[in-house]
């Protein structure tokens, strides 16, 4: 890790300035946070979360992320990370330097944080793996997609035989005619793991072995098409949700 030195000199010239530039911002108005955020607890867990973070060098050396990337990167995904109202002591997101570069990136807390923000009627957003030989039909009404049925038996839950993934938003009414779901094939999954700077997928198309995609297949391939459909909402939304109580 860097000097104590450039530590203080990081903490004094880049995160206290943004922690009160956010400050001016929301006194003045300009910004606003969800109910029961504070700004504080989330930049203090950020620094600490901070000084643990790894940057890779152009010969793959691992250094410390805060003596290594732009100071104007860390301030920008300080500054991401308090607009859109995450903790990353909630793992709501994740610090990731690509080279000199900081950047803050939601994760699968975060999206589902967001959406329910979004969204005050929703009470949770589950995924579900559909594997070989299960029971599944879903139809599509005005553009959205519903579950008609899925039966499944333990002897179909193999991670080589997934088929598909879908995610649903379950409603505090609990109106099943209100809660769409979001369906990718594997096939569709893939393609979006090929995206991913973990590389899960190699020239050939399969999943890595040993990969973490490969070890929890199922669970990635539900947070996939989890964080789709929080996407959806969230970037379909109003800032509504954003104006403090």
């Amino acid at each position: 890790m860097g000097s104590n030195n450039e530590l203080a000199m990081v903490k004094k010239d880049v995160v206290d300035i943004v922690t009160g530039k956010v400050r001016e911002f929301t006194s003045a108005g300009e910004l606003h946070f969800p109910p029961n955020y504070s700004v504080e607890n989330a930049m203090k867990s950020a620094w600490l979360i901070l000084q643990e973070t790894k940057a890779k060098t152009q010969d793959k050396q691992e250094v410390p992320a805060l003596t290594h990337c732009t100071r104007d990167s860390i301030a920008n995904a300080l500054l991401n990370m308090a607009v859109q109202g995450l903790n990353p002591a909630k793992k709501q997101c994740y610090f990731i330097a690509y080279g000199n570069q900081l950047t803050c990136q939601r994760s699968y807390f975060g999206n589902i944080y967001l959406a329910k923000l979004a969204d005050p009627e929703i009470e949770d957003i589950i995924g579900t793996t559909v594997y070989e030989g299960d029971e599944f039909e879903y139809f599509i009404h005005r553009g959205k997609t519903f579950i008609r049925k899925h039966v499944q038996s333990l002897g179909n839950v193999d991670k080589k035989k997934i088929v598909a993934a879908y995610a649903t938003v379950l409603r505090k009414d609990g109106d099943a005619n209100r809660e769409y779901s979001s369906i990718m094939t594997m096939d569709q999954i893939k393609q979006a793991w090929k995206q991913s700077k973990m590389y899960p997928i190699d020239d050939r198309g399969n999943i890595k072995t040993g990969s973490t995609h490969d070890k929890f297949t199922a669970d990635m391939a539900e947070k996939t098409v989890i964080n789709g459909i929080c996407k959806q909402i969230i970037n379909t939304s109003t800032d509504n949700y954003l104006v403090m109580e």
